[in-house]
């Protein structure tokens, strides 16, 4: 996503983060929360802060350690009655610069689940990583609490759904 494109950015450059590290804590502004929400296919993001612990890693990168925290309005998915969640997840993710992906000559397979994100020309967009980190946390299919999905009854033949044809083919004879 291009930084034009991202709803809440707020880059850090590796060079500005000294040896001992730095703390960064995030509140994103009503405008941002209102475009994550576009953006998460949500009604909308009340809240959303982040902490992030920055510390140099090997070369150039930097690792990112924290928490997302947020709430999102959704429509639960028995009563269809608005409700808000909470979002709440654990980040702890290295950037080094350049390509995130080893090299084919490397002797050691590094399993893709530890393999680094690239850094943008030397920095890391917190917003944006707690942005994505956000929209991971959110329930697709959120209940409110006590909602049970009641099926309805099929107790006649009327109910079923292809009812109306087998009478049909009753009535006229066809029973090929």
């Amino acid at each position: 996503m291009r930084s034009s494109e991202r709803p809440w950015s707020v880059p850090i450059a590796a060079n500005e983060v000294p040896e001992t590290g730095r703390h960064f804590d995030l509140v994103a502004d009503a405008q941002a929360r209102a475009a994550i929400a576009r953006l998460a296919g949500v009604s909308a993001v009340p809240r959303l802060t982040a902490s992030f612990d920055v510390t140099r890693h090997s070369r150039g990168g930097l690792r990112v350690v924290g928490q997302v925290s947020g709430t999102v309005g959704q429509t639960c998915v028995v009563t269809l009655e608005p409700m808000e969640n909470t979002v709440e997840e654990s980040i702890d993710v290295v950037f080094t610069p350049g390509a995130a992906a080893p090299r084919e000559t490397a002797q050691v397979e590094v399993p893709l689940e530890d393999a680094p994100e690239a850094m943008s020309d030397g920095t890391v967009d917190l917003g944006a990583l707690a942005t994505e980190f956000l929209i991971l946390g959110i329930n697709p299919y959120p209940r409110k609490p006590g909602a049970v999905f009641q099926s309805p009854a099929a107790e006649d033949d009327a109910a079923r759904p292809f009812a109306a044809l087998a009478a049909l083919k009753k009535r006229t004879g066809d029973g090929r």
